[in-house]
């Protein structure tokens, strides 16, 4: 398949909101393409690399290069030239990039370089979700959609399931099944203002302790333990106290669902950054278990003595996950009932479930989930029967300096650089974010920034520090790369505060203040 196939499909994604158009068109290019174009055609059309990080910065791809006349470049060619980039390394290596990368771009027609661009530099955003990739991917095989939906779900992969359809059509669906060993997208919670809506939205539930680890994934078969990560990645090797916690379970076949974390002296849990750290550690891991245990917790089980559990419901699942893992390896949790004893319809008692958030904020974790009793395990999805509530922090912070956009927000300033007060007026930054703006918000922003700007090197514009945007976020954790020592996670955009002059907008103080004394 010609590149330009898959960069003109991805621009019309990009220039629609229907999602009916999305699928249409995906379906198109997915007829189009064959069994061995998938594993490059789904990430890229989800703006992901295969390679992963190949270390293409912006100064790599600011010089324009004369674009190709006619369209000849492959998507394999394309591919293998990403697979040169990402094998650079040593002296020199900088140069040798940009010369791969003006290789590349000169073989490329300007619709092609437009795409490989945003591409390079992430910032391929045109709503391909997988999720519509799946629909698109059952009407071009004339699959059933929920069948193909199930198959991704049970794979763990959209691209595998791809390769299979389109080489041998609906009928390899079959192949998929819940597998020990093999692992398969988590369920995902959806989110909630707070603790009564989603109590009295959902009905008889449980609510649980949302905790700030790392999502895994147990299996084990027998002496066999795997662990796997939200991502799929197997991480087995970096967590051997979660195989000796698995191995010390009754049972010897099963998938567990839960997080790791890390707890201090007075059991409260330690900062979400040195969990991380521990689980992307490679080196020394027995070392690094003894100075940072962590301790699995679990709260669903996705198959138990060679039973697949994923259509049964959330008290079905709990029943049997309580026999098989003891309490303190289980998520703590309240069960609020939605009837009464005598089978009446009643107001389900929200109390309890405001007192139990309280608690828990109290013992440090961020939040808690609310889990329909009656709902099963919608693997890869963010199931209508899970829905998560924590606080939301949020800050007025002066705008910095934007980015230009690629893909959809082409031409508009996107990334904001945020800055919160110094005591002496000036302002040190906390973060970056581009989420939560609308269109609608991204022209406006474009317009003011432009009147702000200072300087432009054609990736970022320089801005007079005084349009205001208030931002929510999750928390703080530590970081080097920014002078305060801390950035906002998972900051986006609410608004922004015309009516507020920088001089108003949040100290440095604040921000730290609201976070305890480390900041995060």
């Amino acid at each position: 398949m010609l590149l330009a196939t898959l960069a003109h499909v991805s621009q019309e994604v990009a220039a629609t909101s229907a999602r009916s158009r999305k699928i249409a068109l995906l379906a198109e290019l997915f007829r189009a393409a064959g069994p061995a174009d998938v594993p490059v055609v789904i990430p890229w059309l989800a703006g992901r690399l295969p390679q992963g990080r190949i270390g293409v910065g912006w100064h790599s791809l600011k010089d324009p290069v004369p674009a190709a006349d006619e369209a000849t470049l492959t998507i394999h060619e394309a591919d293998e030239a990403v697979t040169a980039l990402a094998a650079v390394a040593g002296p020199g290596s900088q140069a040798e990039r940009r010369r791969l990368v003006q290789a590349l771009l000169g073989a490329a027609t300007g619709e092609e370089q437009r795409f490989l661009i945003a591409l390079l530099s992430g910032e391929v955003r045109q709503g391909a979700l997988d999720a519509v990739a799946g629909e698109a991917l059952a009407q071009a095989t004339e699959a059933p959609p929920a069948a193909v939906r199930r198959a991704v779900m049970l794979a763990g992969s959209l691209q595998s399931v791809a390769e299979r359809l389109l080489a041998d059509g609906p009928g390899a669906l079959e192949e998929f099944r819940l597998t020990v060993g093999r692992p398969v997208l988590p369920m995902l919670a959806r989110t909630a203002a707070g603790v009564a809506e989603a109590v009295e939205r959902l009905g008889p539930c449980a609510v649980e302790e949302k905790l700030d680890g790392i999502r895994v994934q147990v299996h084990r078969e027998g002496d066999a333990v795997r662990v796997y990560t939200r991502t799929l990645d197997d991480i087995t090797d970096r967590l051997p106290e979660v195989t000796a916690a698995a191995l010390a379970l009754d049972g010897d076949r099963f998938i567990l669902d839960g997080e790791v974390i890390a707890l201090d002296a007075d059991g409260r849990p330690r900062p979400f950054q040195e969990v991380a750290g521990r689980v992307g550690s490679r080196t020394d891991v027995r070392a690094a278990a003894v100075a940072l245990p962590l301790s699995p917790v679990f709260f669903d089980v996705l198959a138990a003595d060679g039973e697949e559990l994923l259509d049964l419901s959330y008290a079905e699942r709990r029943t049997t996950l309580d026999r098989l893992v003891p309490a303190p390896m289980r998520v703590r949790r309240v069960v609020v009932p939605g009837r009464d004893d005598a089978g009446e319809d009643s107001a389900p008692d929200t109390a309890e479930a405001v007192e139990f958030l309280r608690v828990t904020l109290e013992r440090g974790h961020e939040g808690v989930v609310i889990k329909a009793l009656d709902t099963p395990y919608s693997a890869g999805r963010r199931g209508a029967g899970w829905v998560k509530v924590k606080p939301v922090h949020t800050l007025d912070l002066v705008v910095l300096a934007a980015e230009w956009g690629h893909g959809r927000r082409t031409g508009r300033l996107s990334n904001l650089h945020l800055g919160a007060r110094r005591p002496d007026g000036s302002f040190v930054m906390l973060g970056k974010t581009f989420k939560g703006l609308t269109d609608a918000m991204l022209e406006w922003q474009t317009a003011r920034l432009r009147e702000l700007a200072v300087d432009d090197d054609g990736f970022t514009v320089r801005v007079r520090p005084e349009l205001v945007v208030e931002i929510a976020y999750d928390g703080l954790q530590r970081s080097s790369r920014y002078p305060a020592g801390v950035t906002l996670r998972f900051a986006r955009v609410l608004r922004h505060r015309e009516d507020k002059p920088a001089s108003e907008a949040d100290t440095l103080e604040t921000v730290l203040g609201a976070h305890g004394p480390s900041g995060a």
